[in-house]
Formats: C-alpha cells, structure tokens, sequence
C-alpha cells in the first residue's frame, strides 16, 4: 500500500503525494478538504527504560500537536503502557481509541552513560511498522532527541522536512513601556531552555542566523550610536563589523555566511549595502532618494528583497544581489515591510499595514499569490522555520507588551508560541546539525 500525504494549502500549494520507498506501507493520509486539515489522531505513550521517558514522549507530543497536523490522544485513553520496543503493539486496542498512528519507543544508558534511545512508528489499522530509528546522545541532550525523533515522524507522516531540532534567537522585553530592557535571548523553538545573551546595558534589535545556526548578528543600540555585531553563540564572542558614518541597522547574513546586508542612513537617507565578511569590503547596492531598508536573500544567494519607500509609501522590490535591476513586487493597497525569503525559495513573508492594523502575509517572489494570514492591532517581524511552512511573529496589544507567534502559511494554525515572557524581532535558525 501506498502512503500518501497531503497538506492543506489556500494559498494554492499543492504537495505532491509522498511514498518512501521500497516497502510496504500504510494508506495514513492527512485529509484536506477545502483547505482545512483533519489533524491525525497519534498516541505517544512514554518510552521505557528511564525517568526521562515520560518527559521525552511529552515533548514529542507537544511538537506534534503545535504543528496543527496532528491530534495526540490523551494518555488516560491508552490502552497499554510500558510497551516493549521489540514487541508489537495491541493494534485492536489502539483502534479502539480511534489512534490512527502509534509512536513507542525505549531509552537504555549505554556503559559509557549515553543515552540510546530507539523508536518505533506504527500503522494502527494496518499493523506496520512505518519508521525504525536510533538516537544516541549524552543525557543532557535528551531534549534534542526527542526533538529528531518528532522530525522524523513529521517527514515520514507528511513528506515535509520537520522543524523540531531547531532555536529561536529573539528579543526579550522586561520593564514599563517607556523604559523597556531588551536583552538578546536564545532558546529551543519550543520555548525550553531560555538563555540570555546580552546583559540588558543596552539596546539590541533584530537578531539573525547564521546559515549553521553557530553565528548571530543583530543591531546594538547605544547612546554612542548604532552597530552591528556578531556573535558567536559557542564561544560567546562578540565583534563589531566597524563604524558608520549615521545609524547602521537590519542586518542579515547571506545563504553562505560569507556576507552580511544591513541598511545605513546618513541625512535622512537609508541605502542598503552588503559587507564581505573575510576582507570586510564594503558595497552600496541601493542609491535611491529615500529609504530602502530591511534586505533579505534569496536561499541561492543570487537576489535580495527589500522594502522602500521610493515610489511613495513602503513597497517590496527586488533586486540582484550585486545591486542592479530593482523591481517592485508589491501592488495591494496598504504599506509593505520586513521581507524575507523562505528557505524554500518559495515565498516571501511580510508585515502589512492596512486599515489601521498590521498584519502577516506571505506572496510569491514576483508578487503574485499574496495571501494575508494575521492581523491585530500590532503584528511584525516574520520568519520562516527551517521547513518553510511554518512562520514565527510578534504581536502586540494596546498597552500590552509584545507576545511572540506561530502561524503557518494557510493562516489557519495561529497560535501563541510556547515561551511565556515578552518577546520581539525573532529569528528562526535552521534545522541543527
């Protein structure tokens, strides 16, 4: 049998149907009907062997279920525990609470102390095992495992690539409006293991990744003026790319890591320019009276997309990365900001203001296919998970401090993202290694 996936997709996306090859396998499909997912039923019952067991399958099943693809059923429903890796499940019982998929798994320390863990992904109506895989890892890692083995179950139950194994680098906000702190923070994409990487002194604003997720750069704010650094998340050292004559801001690397593009303004002017990170030669890509800010690369490297203001109000534009042949790519009424590129090449992601509040939404590269996916009183700052379909934002109320968001590019899965505190600018990394 043929095991066939299907995302939903109103911006007319059309996933091909995913089979994994030589095997037989289940017909599990993930139904879309006028571009409304029908979630998966799945259990996770806690792995064996370890304490950690309950709290990995804990984490496997919170992936799964932010993802909107996907309905765990509760535990007190399950028809067995303590299930043996090597053992086949009950089917006739896991039927019976309607589990569509079955995930099991068992943890052994090895002599050395590592951590093996080994998994199983079960067909329940068909009785077959869809996917069989080991991880070994140190004790201190346990997380990231269950954070792979959420990825592999995501790829091999809807032929996407999974986004579980990844962080979020992010501006925390503390303190009365007025007189906010802001610390540069990083932590797992689920919210777990928030670390501060700025002390609070001054000012930090759009953090980015590196494509190996290793480095960041952001824009630090002082008293002095504007700069931007990088930051090296292993060895915590911090370098300045160099001073600025004006107010130096919105960087982001390119696809290789070779290069960092930020915007300059000098007398009322913003240009964007690109910095050559081994020789730091420096190169004007933008001369236009005005203000053109917020530069993003294509995943190729070959193009940026940027926003504005020349033709009248901010719009998108496109141009090569050397800096020739800009052209606007946005024509909806309202004002266009913060492009960025997918991993995918697919889209560009973007904040609009319109009729009084701000909004998420995503188009093709030309222009075509816009679709709005969010919209309150303050919604900014989008970026793409290491999948491409899923987008992290930060919302804002009257009065209210900034919240961070996830919502994917049907606009139908929007919801809060995990971490509880105030947060602003956040930054996806790619999958980690």
């Amino acid at each position: 049998m043929i095991l066939r996936t299907m995302l939903a997709a109103l911006l007319a996306v059309a996933l091909a149907a995913f089979a994994a090859p030589q095997a037989a396998r289940a017909d599990i499909d993930i139904k879309v009907d006028q571009g409304i997912v029908e979630p998966l039923p799945i259990a996770v019952p806690a792995f064996t062997g370890s304490s950690r067991g309950a709290e990995m399958a804990q984490v496997i099943t919170g992936n799964l279920e932010r993802s909107g693809l996907f309905s765990p059923i509760a535990t007190a429903a399950f028809p067995e525990r303590n299930l043996d890796i090597g053992i086949q499940p009950d089917f006739a019982g896991w039927k019976g609470i309607n589990a569509q998929a079955l995930v099991n798994g068992a943890i052994t320390v090895e002599a050395d102390g590592k951590l093996r863990v080994d998994f199983r992904l079960w067909d329940v109506f068909s009785g077959e095992q869809l996917l069989g895989l080991q991880f070994t890892s140190t004790p201190e890692n346990w997380r990231r495992v269950a954070h792979k083995i959420s990825d592999a179950v995501y790829e091999r139950l809807t032929g996407e690539k999974g986004y579980f194994d990844s962080r979020v680098v992010f501006v925390a906000e503390s303190g009365p409006r007025g007189n906010r702190v802001k610390r540069l923070m990083i932590m797992d994409q689920d919210g777990a293991n928030p670390s501060s990487l700025t002390d609070g002194s001054y000012v930090v604003m759009t953090p980015r990744f590196s494509a190996n997720s290793q480095e960041i750069t952001y824009m630090a704010l002082r008293p002095s003026g504007s700069s931007i650094y990088l930051f090296n998340i292993e060895t915590a050292r911090q370098e300045t790319l160099g001073r600025f004559p004006g107010m130096v801001f919105a960087p982001r690397f390119s696809p290789d890591g070779n290069r960092v593009a930020f915007s300059v303004e000098r007398g009322g002017n913003s240009d964007v320019w690109v910095m050559n990170l081994a020789t730091r030669a420096q190169t004007k890509l933008t001369s236009d009276p005005g203000i053109d800010t917020s530069p993003s690369f294509a995943p190729d490297g070959g193009r940026i997309v940027f926003n504005s203001d020349r033709g009248g109000s901010p719009q998108l534009y496109v141009m090569d990365s050397s800096g020739g042949g800009a052209r606007r790519i946005s024509f909806g009424a309202g004002r266009y900001m913060t492009p960025v590129w997918s991993p995918n090449g697919d889209f560009i992601a973007f904040t609009k203001q319109l009729g009084g509040q701000f909004h998420i939404g995503v188009m093709r590269p030309d222009g075509s296919d816009e679709r709005i996916l969010t919209g309150s009183y303050l919604d900014e700052g989008p970026t793409w998970a290491p999948n491409g379909r899923v987008l992290m934002f930060f919302r804002e109320t009257p009065g209210g401090a900034p919240r961070l968001w996830t919502v994917d590019i049907t606009g139908r899965i929007l919801r809060p993202a995990p971490y509880q505190g105030s947060g602003s600018d956040p930054a996806w990394s790619p999958l980690l290694n």
